[in-house]
C-alpha cells in the first residue's frame, strides 16, 4: 500500500521540474493526481509520462476562470481534494534601475495573486475541512541575490501570507505549509539563466554549504513528508530544503 493511497491531490505547475517530479512521486504512492500547466503541449506530455491516475487540467493560475475549470473538474471527476501543492511560480531577473511594470506585474500576478486564489477556490473541496495546504516558497524570500528583488518579494509575500492564513484557518483540520528550495536545476534555469547557466550550476560548489545544487527528487522527498501523517503537528511552517544556503 501507498502513503497515499485514495488521497486526490491537485499540483500547479506541474509540467515539469519540482511540480512534475512531485506528481509522479504522489501517483507511485497511491494517490490520484490533478496537474496544470500553461501550455497544451508540455501538459499532455507530462501527463503521458505520468501514465496513470493523472488528469492534466490546461489553465494559468493568474486567471481566476482557469482556477475555477481546474476545481470544478476535480470537483466533478472525484467530488473532494484532499492534497493541494501550489506550486505554480514564474521568475525573471532584472536589477533596480531596469525593473519594468511588466516584469512586476507577471511575477506577483502568477506568485502571490496565482496562489492566493489557488488556495482559496481549493477550500470548499477539502473534506469537513480538513487536508493539506503547501506552497512554493524559495530561499529567494530570505536572501538577497542581485537583481532577484521581484521575484524575491514575491516569495516573502507568500511566507507571511502563510504566517496570516494559519491563523484564518484555525479550527479547521487543514493544515498549511511553504517548502521553499534552494538552488535545484531545473528545465525553468535554460531560460532564466541562459548563456550564464553553466556559470550558475558552477558557482553552486561554493556558494552552497553542501557543495552542490539541489535535485527535484530532493525537494519532492521533503513535500512528501509535509503533505503526510507524518508531519500531523507541523502547521506554518517555512522548510527549507536548500543544502544550508539560506541558513548561513
Amino acid at each position: 500500500m501507498g502513503k497515499f493511497d485514495g488521497k486526490v491531490v491537485v499540483v500547479t505547475g506541474g509540467t515539469s521540474g519540482i511540480g512534475l517530479t512531485t506528481a509522479q512521486r504522489f501517483v507511485a504512492e497511491g494517490a490520484y493526481v490533478f496537474i496544470t500547466g500553461r501550455r497544451q503541449s508540455e501538459l499532455d506530455k507530462a501527463v503521458a509520462l505520468i501514465g496513470e491516475r493523472v488528469t492534466g487540467v490546461q489553465g494559468d493560475v493568474s486567471n481566476l476562470k482557469d482556477l475555477d475549470k481546474l476545481f470544478d473538474q476535480v470537483k466533478q471527476e472525484k467530488g473532494h481534494l484532499d492534497i493541494l501543492f501550489a506550486n505554480a511560480g514564474i521568475g525573471s531577473i532584472l536589477p533596480l534601475g531596469q525593473i519594468t511594470e511588466e516584469q512586476y506585474d507577471t511575477i506577483f500576478d502568477v506568485n502571490v495573486k496565482g496562489t492566493l486564489f489557488t488556495i482559496q477556490k481549493a477550500l470548499p473541496l477539502f473534506p469537513n475541512m480538513t487536508g493539506t495546504i503547501i506552497l512554493t516558497g524559495s530561499t529567494a524570500g530570505t536572501i538577497g541575490d542581485p537583481g532577484f528583488s521581484v521575484y524575491g518579494g514575491s516569495k516573502a509575500a507568500l511566507r507571511q501570507m502563510a504566517r496570516n492564513w494559519i491563523m484564518d484557518l484555525k479550527g479547521t483540520g487543514i493544515r498549511l505549509n511553504v517548502l521553499s528550495p534552494g538552488t535545484v536545476y531545473t528545465p525553468a534555469y535554460d531560460d532564466l539563466f541562459g548563456e550564464a547557466l553553466d556559470q550558475v550550476l558552477e558557482s553552486s560548489k561554493d556558494t552552497v554549504p553542501m557543495g552542490r545544487m539541489g535535485k527535484t527528487e530532493e525537494i519532492a522527498s521533503a513535500l512528501m513528508f509535509l503533505a503526510s501523517e507524518e508531519s500531523s503537528y507541523v502547521h506554518g511552517i517555512e522548510l527549507f530544503v536548500d543544502g544550508g544556503i539560506a541558513q548561513i
